[in-house]
């Protein structure tokens, strides 16, 4: 599915820049009903392991789900997000005094050294990326030769159905869609091998009987894949 498409056929839809996108869906993220963070949220944690004592980054960090959190559980954390309106909300939570917010592009080389963080994640970040091998080559650039990144994606399969990220305007009720790219799941994997990493896992989750029932949105796609998630190592 090409980005510059409707959302959803015969179904208004305003296809909006990415910043300018995840902006506007501050105010309402945290509070929406997304499936898809309901299910990064049960695999992320055993993928990314303990963080106590680590240094570790957060790439899009957003609302600071995951970076205020893992901060509570030890880690010193960095993260970056280039949308003003999403980091505001995140250095208002409790506990996010004690993370270190950066507004920077992620499209541009991060403004951090080399061999810096012992973690390096980005959730739901990606599909928002043109160039996937210049991203990871960064994030393998920043992460220590010991450490390993986590990467979570929207499934290449919900593409298949005419889905990407995406919120509701609460005034004009119609979908907003911040600009995305239709990403194949071998993209994802040979961005990794270009940017000097290997593949230490790779698993892909569906949406279940226990998610459908908790979450009105999730359960009409029940059985598609719709979360990707990969942990990657500095190749050796």
């Amino acid at each position: 599915m090409r980005p510059d498409l409707p959302f959803k056929p015969g179904q208004p839809a305003e296809h909006v820049p990415v910043r300018e996108g995840y902006d506007r869906w501050a105010a309402i993220y945290d509070a929406e009903d997304n499936p898809l963070i309901a299910l990064e949220s049960r695999h992320l944690p055993t993928a990314l392991g303990p963080v106590a004592s680590l240094d570790l980054l957060d790439l899009g960090c957003g609302t600071g789900r995951h970076a205020v959190r893992c901060a509570a559980e030890g880690a010193r954390v960095t993260a970056v997000d280039f949308a003003g309106e999403m980091l505001t909300l995140a250095q208002r939570k409790p506990g996010a005094d004690s993370v270190r917010f950066i507004e920077h592009d992620l499209e541009r080389p991060l403004p951090l050294p080399a061999a810096s963080f012992d973690r390096v994640l980005s959730c739901l970040v990606m599909e928002h990326l043109r160039d996937l091998t210049a991203f990871l080559s960064e994030a393998r650039r920043v992460c220590r030769p010991d450490g390993w990144i986590v990467v979570t994606h929207l499934h290449p399969a919900m593409m298949l159905r005419g889905i990407h990220a995406h919120f509701r305007d609460p005034v004009g009720g119609h979908d907003v869609c911040p600009a995305s790219h239709p990403h194949e799941i071998s993209d994802y994997v040979m961005a990794a091998v270009r940017a000097g990493l290997a593949i230490d896992l790779m698993s892909e989750h569906a949406v279940d009987a226990e998610l459908a029932a908790s979450s009105p949105r999730a359960a009409k796609y029940a059985g598609w894949p719709m979360l990707l998630l990969m942990r990657l190592r500095p190749a050796r």
